[in-house]
């Protein structure tokens, strides 16, 4: 932060020249200052932070929400942010990141795409001296040096959750209950972690078995193409996992068009908690969902103040997030925001 700090000593020079023209020329009244937007009322140490925000891309719902808390997170704190879609592509944010160590922005912040791979580019940003924090996802690098902090879900929490409301439905079950799973993309943290918080959970109960899981990309269209395979494939199925909300609707329209009734015919767990799948869960089609808050920005600014001003950050920050069952996502989703 050697270099930020620099540039600190001459703002506050400069902030202390132009406060005494001010009382000068004002009757002591002091300038009006404007954020990075324009507006009235931020302060000249918030806006010159200039934060460099990697997003995986816009594959759901959830997705859509983040992004749109970055975006107004960062206005309202007078920050200045250069924001890229990676399109769900590792090569693209790599470009980005490149891209932010190049023009000196003061922190780095994304959402891995996948988990592995990324040791190059942090120790790109390590030796020019930006921060770098991770948000949502998670990376897989041994040298935590790399990053100051992880913002996000607890996605192996989120899949035992998902587990264990399982194991409760079928805990008397002397049959074998069949469940199919629609996996998020292949080698990111959801995906992997998600997946395995359930698998530990479901283990206990013997009569609980996964027939078949297979990335769904997190996309509805791709969650509904996968069912319509499964439901070709497998005669009997009695439970879908889908780890995100999206692809869980792509598949309840597969399950509909099945003739098959979902939430009934087929059990539905979900993760997110977005409005579309909160919709349906008041329906009955998603008999249990586990929140991922999507609503990461104003964590996110502080974070990113504290890391500029040099404060203390915890190497790993949990978001809080609960549950719904059909009838609690009923009672909620009037106040749903997102």
């Amino acid at each position: 932060m050697k270099r930020w700090m620099g540039k600190m000593g001459s703002m506050v020079a400069l902030a202390l020249s132009i406060t005494l023209l001010g009382a000068c020329s004002n009757g002591g009244d002091a300038p009006k200052e404007t954020d990075s937007a324009g507006n009235p009322g931020g302060s000249s140490a918030k806006s010159s932070i200039v934060l460099g925000f990697s997003q995986v891309g816009a594959e759901s719902g959830w997705r859509t929400a983040n992004t749109k808390s970055i975006q107004e997170s960062a206005k309202e704190a007078g920050f200045t942010l250069k924001f890229s879609d990676a399109q769900q592509k590792q090569e693209n944010q790599i470009k980005a990141l490149r891209s932010f160590i190049q023009q000196k922005v003061d922190v780095i912040s994304f959402s891995p795409v996948v988990e592995s791979g990324w040791d190059t580019v942090l120790k790109e940003a390590k030796d020019a001296g930006i921060p770098v924090v991770l948000t949502d996802r998670a990376v897989d690098s041994k040298d935590s040096s790399l990053y100051v902090t992880f913002l996000g879900s607890d996605f192996v929490e989120e899949g035992r959750k998902a587990g264990q409301w399982l194991v409760d439905q079928y805990k008397d079950a002397t049959e074998e209950v069949n469940i199919v799973e629609l996996q998020g993309t292949t080698g990111s943290a959801p995906a992997n972690d998600r997946m395995a918080g359930f698998a530990e959970v479901i283990a206990g109960n013997p009569n609980l078995k996964v027939i078949a899981s297979q990335t769904g990309d997190f996309t509805r269209a791709k969650g509904k193409e996968v069912m319509q395979a499964f439901l070709k494939a497998h005669k009997k199925i009695d439970v879908l996992y889908a780890h995100n909300d999206d692809m869980a609707l792509g598949a309840i329209q597969a399950i509909e068009a099945a003739g098959l009734k979902p939430g009934v015919d087929i059990k539905i767990i979900s993760v997110d908690a977005v409005k579309d799948g909160m919709q349906a869960a008041s329906e009955g089609k998603i008999n249990f969902i586990v929140e991922c808050n999507p609503l990461l920005g104003p964590q996110l600014m502080d974070i990113v103040q504290s890391v500029v001003d040099d404060k203390a950050v915890e190497a790993r920050i949990v978001v809080d997030e609960t549950t719904f069952t059909s009838e609690q996502a009923k009672q909620a989703l009037p106040e749903r925001q997102y």
